[in-house]
């Protein structure tokens, strides 16, 4: 993911990645690996031309209130409803650079632990002023940040009592087609994060603590709103857990 004009895509190797650091794609403990996971060997192929270059992303392809959450699906004067956050960070490559004009998505539950989705089963109620998405791109020094409030846990069927932890959904787009990586930010000090199945099939506690965003005061807003810390790095031995990809971008 190099944004740097007229620079070269990195095409070869990288810092390798410990692929111990990440869960079997079949761990019965997580019952819907039975159905994903591979049934074959994997195969590995270097990246083409048309899977390192793609789109350029600009701050002019973002609307006022993309990275507003509490505000972004509401009515005129009217807001979400929950404990409003601020979630910031960086996003940096396996040397600590910042990686500028980054896209990245997200979405969640609303602060019930429902999402608006025709699908959801859950009986908690929606809130008519939240949408549960939001985009926003990083800036020259690969920093971002949106406000959202923070989503609540909910159950789902996987156990007879299985809870999802309160998290946010991450999608990170590069600068090729094939540059797509998606996780899961958790909240420092929640119970459910170290009960749940899909947690647990990460066997190295480390790799688990870097998906836990720590309570950052000094960057919360007096009165209105307090904000969590996630940095995202993308590649090597300090990799944050990508869950859609074993070798990371």
């Amino acid at each position: 993911m190099s944004t740097i004009p007229n620079k070269k895509p990195e095409t070869g190797a990288f810092f390798p990645r410990d692929r111990d650091w990440h869960p079997p794609a079949l761990a019965l403990g997580y019952k819907t690996t039975i159905l994903r996971s591979p049934q074959k060997a994997l195969l590995s192929m270097d990246g083409t031309l048309s899977e390192i270059t793609g789109p350029v992303f600009s701050q002019s392809m973002l609307g006022e209130l993309d990275n507003d959450l509490i505000h972004n699906f509401a009515k005129p004067g009217e807001s979400a409803i929950g404990e409003r956050i601020i979630v910031h960070g960086r996003v940096m490559d396996e040397r600590g650079r910042a990686m500028s004009g980054v896209l990245l998505e997200f979405w969640q539950a609303n602060a019930g632990g429902r999402y608006r989705h025709k699908k959801e089963s859950y009986l908690a109620p929606l809130d008519p002023n939240f949408g549960g998405c939001g985009r926003t791109i990083t800036d020259e020094d690969g920093y971002y940040r949106f406000r959202t409030v923070k989503p609540g846990p909910y159950p789902w069927p996987n156990g007879v009592n299985d809870w999802r932890p309160a998290h946010i959904h991450f999608s990170v787009f590069g600068h090729g087609f094939a540059q797509r990586l998606i996780t899961q930010m958790y909240f420092e000090g929640d119970p459910l994060i170290w009960k749940c199945p899909i947690v647990n099939t990460i066997a190295d506690k480390r790799a688990v603590e870097q998906l836990i965003a720590p309570l950052d005061m000094a960057n919360a807003i007096p009165m209105d709103a307090r904000a969590y810390k996630f940095d995202i790095v993308l590649r090597g031995r300090r990799s944050t857990f990508f869950e859609n990809r074993r070798e990371g971008n």
